[in-house]
């Protein structure tokens, strides 16, 4: 008798289950999907290759038929699946319980074609008892769930392969737009906006300090009325800096306050009134994903991404529950387990009579599992965990489970009272005047779940809110003494940029994307180069800014937060078999109706979806106007001319008039004022002209770029020709350089002459290790600059005679030492390379990122830099390099076999589907 095949998605968990199940199971992972649309022209199969579709994947004219394809890098996958299927009775597809994990299953039945029973194994954790009900409570496959996926695949393929080489053509080349990221990266703009059009108020205040013969210590009050007027604070005041429409409040200055704080001093306050009301906290619910990323951001300062690869790794080992749900609820064991374990800890008192329950209806949701927490029947504590867990694992672990056993604890309750003291001033500017101050207290009678845990804020105010507060004992009529008062001025702030907890708490509420894909989207728009971060707030580049600026002008619905929300509830409809996908994605794509949104002004500009995005990208590709999208209008100089900052294909500048200036990489646009861009303007500047080209008659100019001074010839003409330019020698400056060594330098690469042997041109290149010959692909190095224009062809045939030697290089000094990662306990240190500064623990390299500066890194920083690198495993530049070589193999074979139009047609298809991969797009 054969045995059982159980197919799951990855290696760890396959060894996990494996040894759950025992020697009567063979247990074997997919890594994955083991096929998917064709992300390039070359893994389109001959037979597709002339069809008008094939650049899609997508055959939108046939019932939008997709084209799936096996890589090349799962065909040994495949095979290896094959064979063990051959030597099983039946066929246990167990990948994750969600629509990926639907979607997985059900191409690994169409790949494999089983002739053996097949069975859908489904389970929310990795546990003896939960495989083995798995194993007998199976279910068959839920072609619904693969039926919405498929629908979000192909939508996503068709957004992307359409709407991206829009933002090629009209912004930059190598961009890519996605129903998500494009909405999550509009989200980041809007908020860097409103930091741009914020205007900040000023007023004064007034705190003082207090004490009476019974208080056990001093206690501070604010100044809150002056003759019964109440004073001003933040909340009275505009985004613009005007005050609101209360005209009773009163603006206190410098003058005032410092009068008033000044006459209070040593005077008797007697109380006004005295306000006590009991308070009552609840805990929050388990975690679901959306909440997991957001307090692990707050408490462990984990980027989303982060957050869930650590929390996949747990929930593989058997530590957690799945970590992508939206659910709250608690399974009937896991909720004996959590109040079992507080009564341990905490007591009987600190556990309700009754199990809590946290029914939440969420926007958009996908599945009801049940929520992250600790897997078994009873629960692990950190302890006991940490036998078996280190570093990020261990501190996810912890907050998970103190989540959890909070969940399941009492109310925390107390009181919080409020005070009033009042008193005349005695002179001053104020003479006469009853001011009025307030002192709030906060006491917490019985602590409940805060034992456990505290849940975290964005608001740095509102945790402080949360602390106790102790004020002595008054009542009405009694006497207390202002012992000092300190005047203080304040102003407004704009609002705060996203952080990645805090965006995934917007998108949630907005119902934008899935719990799922935030942590894969967020990581898209900052390697796009769309946001970057500076300490933890997210910042959108210019880049970003023309991009949104496009869409939201051409292409509204698609950037809009209730399109892409209702797109969702489709989606939704759909895995609940009430909606058909077919006629769901013809109204996206050629019109009539966008899917979930009526049209309501007429205009197709702004209710692009309405056309279909079809018609829609082939109407307005002609009436975008380049320059003007990518124009970010600035001010109005003191010269009465408009500033505008431009995103230009060799990055953002200013430009003022004839002036132009470049902008620094690490400037926030909200930073961008009229007066920070006058001073970029005006600073001093080696750029100049150095004469004509005796050849093309073209200026040659020497500038000073973001990679160091160099020479050009001629301008930069938006849609023409890039102009020749060259780095100028280490040995060069741009105040001393000569028109004739601009000349010789745009001559690089220099070429020697032709070898005698091969025919191949021997060529002199000055490259980012130093300069060198090239001959076919064979290199030497040069031993100075200056030889790159004079080394002659015999010179050059003797280098490449002698044997190849590699550079001696010796370890240079670290620039910082940050100390032990509280992750791992690694020392770190911060070291210069070849790429430019990286931290590194001895195992693992991270290069620092845009707005990380090698004084200012922090220790926290670096440790998140290197987890992030760590989870992204392998080598990224390897597999840039593997990327490369493979477009230059195919690349090679489209040029002998094809037109040159046709070549060109190829590239834009393969820049297509990588602007549109799975990863990228969602």
């Amino acid at each position: 008798m054969g045995k059982a095949l159980v197919i799951v998605e990855s290696p760890a968990k396959a060894k996990r289950i494996g040894a759950l199940l025992g020697p009567d199971f063979i247990v074997d992972s997919s890594i994955g999907h083991i096929r998917d649309l064709p992300r390039g022209a070359d893994e389109v199969p001959e037979a597709y290759k002339k069809e008008s579709w094939a650049r899609l994947g997508v055959d939108v004219d046939n019932g939008f038929k997709p084209l799936y394809v096996v890589s090349s890098s799962k065909k040994s996958v495949v095979s290896n699946l094959k064979r063990l299927l051959k030597g099983a009775d039946e066929l246990y597809l167990a990948t994750d319980e969600d629509r990926e994990g639907e979607s997985i299953a059900w191409h690994l039945l169409e790949v494999l074609s089983p002739t053996v029973p097949v069975k859908r194994m489904v389970f929310h954790e990795i546990t003896p008892t939960a495989i083995a009900r798995a194993v007998e409570e199976w279910r068959d496959l839920d072609r619904h769930l693969v039926d919405a996926q498929e629908a979000r695949r192909i939508l996503d393929r068709l957004y992307g392969f359409e709407v991206s080489p829009v933002l090629w053509r009209k912004v930059m080349p190598k961009l890519s737009a996605g129903r998500v990221q494009s909405v999550a990266t509009r989200m980041v703009v809007e908020r860097e906006r409103a930091r741009m059009k914020f205007q900040s108020a000023t007023w004064w205040g007034v705190e003082g300090m207090f004490t009476n013969a019974d208080a056990p210590a001093p206690f501070g009050a604010t100044l809150v009325s002056l003759a019964g007027t109440a004073v001003a604070t933040g909340k009275d005041f505009n985004d613009e800096g005007q005050q609101t429409g209360k005209s009773t409040v009163r603006v206190l200055g410098e003058e005032e306050a410092t009068s008033v704080a000044a006459a209070l001093s040593g005077q008797s306050f007697t109380v006004s009134a005295v306000t006590e009301k009991p308070f009552r906290r609840s805990p929050a619910a388990p975690f679901m994903t959306s909440t997991l990323q957001q307090e692990a951001g707050r408490k462990l300062r984990f980027s989303a991404q982060r957050a869930m690869q650590v929390a996949q790794r747990l929930y593989e080992q058997g530590f957690i529950t799945y970590m992508r749900t939206d659910s709250t609820t608690l399974s009937g064991e896991a909720l004996s387990a959590a109040r079992s374990q507080a009564k341990e800890m905490y007591g009987d008192a600190y556990v309700p009579a009754q199990p809590r329950t946290y029914e939440r209806k969420v926007k958009n949701a996908q599945e009801a599992h049940e929520a992250i927490r600790p897997a078994g029947e009873t629960f692990r504590t950190p302890e006991q965990a940490g036998r078996e867990l280190n570093g990020d694992e261990l501190r996810l672990y912890e907050l998970i489970w103190m989540r959890t056993v909070a969940s399941q604890m009492v109310d925390a309750t107390g009181t919080s009272a409020q005070v009033r003291l009042v008193a005349d001033v005695p002179s001053g500017v104020a003479q006469g005047q009853e001011a009025e101050f307030s002192a709030s207290g906060r006491i917490i009678a019985f602590p409940g779940f805060l034992r456990a845990y505290v849940e975290g804020e964005d608001d740095p105010d509102a945790e402080l809110a949360d602390r106790e507060v102790v004020l002595p004992a008054l009542t009405v009529g009694d006497v207390v003494d202002g012992t000092s008062f300190d005047p203080g001025s304040h102003t407004t702030q704009p609002p705060a940029r996203y952080t990645e907890a805090s965006l995934v708490k917007a998108m949630e509420e907005l119902g934008v994307g899935r719990p799922s894909t935030y942590a894969s989207v967020i990581a898209t728009i900052l390697d796009r180069g769309y946001v970057w971060k500076k300490g933890t707030a997210l910042v959108p580049s210019f880049t970003a800014f023309a991009v949104v600026g496009l869409l939201e002008q051409y292409f509204g619905n698609l950037v809009d937060y209730g399109f892409t929300a209702s797109m969702e509830d489709d989606l939704d409809e759909i895995a609940a078999g009430r909606e058909e996908a077919l006629p769901w994605l013809s109204r996206f794509y050629f019109g009539t109706s966008s899917p979930g949104v009526t049209e309501t002004n007429g205009d197709s500009r702004t209710n692009g979806g309405a056309m279909g995005l079809k018609a829609s990208v082939a109407t307005h590709l002609g009436e975008i106007d380049a320059r003007e999208i990518n124009s970010i209008p600035i001010g109005i100089g003191t010269d009465g001319e408009p500033i505008v900052a431009r995103v230009g294909r060799y990055g953002p500048y200013l430009q003022h008039g004839d002036e132009r200036a470049s902008l620094p990489e690490d400037l926030c646009p909200d930073e961008l004022t009229v007066e920070r861009a006058e001073a970029l303007l005006a600073a001093p500047s080696n750029d100049r002209v150095l004469g004509a080209d005796p050849e093309t008659g073209l200026d040659v100019q020497v500038k000073a770029g973001r990679f160091g001074p160099y020479v050009q010839l001629g301008e930069v003409v938006d849609g023409g020709p890039k102009p020749r330019t060259s780095s100028l020698f280490s040995t060069m400056d741009t105040a001393t350089i000569t028109f004739e060594q601009a000349l010789q330098l745009l001559q690089i690469p220099r070429t020697v002459g032709k070898d005698p042997e091969s025919g191949d041109d021997v060529v002199a290149h000055n490259g980012k290790f130093g300069p060198y010959l090239k001959k076919g692909t064979d290199t030497r190095s040069l031993t100075s600059e200056d030889q790159i224009l004079s080394v002659t062809l015999d010179e050059a045939q003797a280098l490449f005679a002698q044997p190849k030697q590699r550079r001696g290089r010796t370890a240079a000094a670290p620039l910082r030492d940050l100390g032990p990662d509280p992750a791992t306990q690694l020392p770190m240190v911060l070291k210069d390379g070849r790429f430019g500064p990286y931290v590194t623990d001895g195992t693992t390299n991270a290069s620092l990122r845009k707005g990380d500066a090698v004084e200012s890194i922090t220790v926290e920083r670096a440790s998140e830099l290197l987890a992030d690198r760590r989870a992204a495993g392998p080598s990224t530049r390897k597999k840039a390099t593997k990327k490369a070589a493979a477009a230059k193999k195919v690349a090679k074979k489209a040029t002998k076999k094809t037109t040159k139009k046709a070549t060109a047609a190829k590239k834009v298809t393969k820049a297509a589907a990588k602007a549109a991969s799975p990863a990228e797009l969602d």
